[in-house]
């Protein structure tokens, strides 16, 4: 039987009309692949990358180090504060000295300072009070109050979060007797206080921000620089300018880094890392935290920051797997890299747990909510230049430059 002219070009409208369908079906197929091996092979390179840097020996060798100088810019009480100080005061170093500085005589953390000199009478235990602003980053301005009272020529910067084991001072400067190290930086490991926001917080450094750091290291990049850890020559530090080219900048460990690096000189990532307590007593405290920290990265890498949700490995293999959910050929091979995607998730989770003091499951019912709320830190860091630090407002231009607000 012959097909009539009127019923063959109403087949052929049909077949024009549904070519564009399909091809649109196998393209978003593609996507929902390629976000589901993304994930999945993210996931396990951070994994890789932790464990690998897990395996690493910390030690700092047995020849003499020269005196060090131990910066410890100070503001307002934290819950730990008195142990985390307290805990520089106990190193197996020959010659110290602590320094710390304030912006203001009634700061409240004074009262820590005061109870480690009388426990520690015989450490050189410096307090600078000085409310000189040398710029709108006030952490850097109160470092150059202390470096300027600093009587040895090796500096150690450390938050005054930061607590350490007694040969914290002996490996992180251990690398400065090579005369081509320029600075030495370190990792850290963020321990919440019960809150939990402080410790969703904690999650976002552990579980996220440092894995990612390490991918980058283990293929090769040599540029992180961390702010609570920081190791330098004094003269080093002069001939990059000295902190005062770096107070106008929110990422001002980054900025110290990079004129290291302009000096021909190498930035070592020490095998040390120190705990950091991770205080969020409200949602609020924490989202601040979070965008200023994402803010940082949007700075420093704006090309490539649009790109980060390649990292955000369960949310992107949960929107992989919606894609080809049309395609049931495919059903076996995404779940099996959703299944890879999220037991390398879990792993990060735990790996750092086995060895810490907290129950190892204490938190995974907090990981919807952890991954979710990146996501959204991330979206939120997109459209918006301004931060919020320590309580004051800063709108942050395309150098980095932190412009006070409040």
């Amino acid at each position: 039987m012959r097909t009539t002219a009127p019923a063959a070009l109403d087949l052929h409208a049909r077949l024009v009309s549904e070519a564009p369908m399909h091809q649109s079906a196998e393209f978003i197929t593609f996507i929902g692949l390629a976000c589901l091996c993304s994930a999945a092979g993210y996931g396990l390179l951070a994994l890789i990358a932790v464990l690998v840097w897990q395996c690493r020996r910390r030690h700092g060798g047995t020849q003499a180090l020269p005196p060090v100088s131990v910066l410890k810019p100070l503001c307002g009480p934290e819950p730990s504060l008195y142990q985390n100080l307290r805990s520089f005061c106990r190193q197996n170093f020959a010659d110290f000295e602590l320094v710390f500085g304030v912006l203001d005589g009634g700061d409240p953390a004074l009262e820590a300072v005061r109870r480690l000199r009388r426990e520690f009478p015989s450490l050189p235990i410096e307090v600078v009070i000085d409310s000189c602003q040398h710029g709108s980053n006030c952490k850097i301005s109160n470092l150059i109050n202390m470096v300027a009272q600093a009587r040895h020529d090796v500096l150690v910067m450390a938050d005054s979060d930061a607590c350490v084991q007694p040969d914290c001072l002996r490996i992180v400067t251990a690398p400065l007797r090579d005369e081509a190290v320029g600075l030495v930086t370190s990792l850290y490991h963020a321990v919440p206080t019960p809150s939990v926001f402080s410790r969703l917080g904690a999650m976002y450094v552990n579980e996220w921000y440092m894995p990612s750091v390490l991918v980058a290291w283990l293929f090769g990049y040599r540029g992180y620089v961390s702010g609570q850890t920081l190791c330098m020559r004094r003269d080093t530090l002069q001939a990059i300018g000295g902190l005062e080219s770096i107070a106008n900048h929110l990422a001002d460990d980054h900025q110290l880094g990079a004129r290291v690096h302009a000096l021909g000189k190498r930035v070592v990532l020490s095998p040390y890392v120190p705990d950091a307590e991770c205080h969020e007593p409200s949602f609020e405290s924490m989202s601040s935290h979070e965008v200023r920290w994402m803010r940082t990265l949007h700075v420093l890498r704006p090309r490539s920051f649009p790109f980060i949700f390649l990292t955000f490995s369960v949310p992107l293999a949960l929107l992989g797997l919606a894609l080809v959910a049309g395609a049931q050929s495919l059903a076996p091979l995404a779940w099996t890299l959703f299944g890879i995607a999220l037991a390398a998730r879990l792993a990060l989770h735990l790996v750092h747990r086995v060895r810490g003091a907290r129950p190892v499951l204490a938190d995974l019912w907090l990981l919807p909510a952890r991954d979710l709320l990146l996501c959204w830190v991330w979206c939120k860091s997109l459209f918006t230049s301004r931060v919020i630090w320590r309580g004051n407002e800063f709108d942050v231009d395309a150098q980095g430059v932190m412009h006070r607000l409040s």
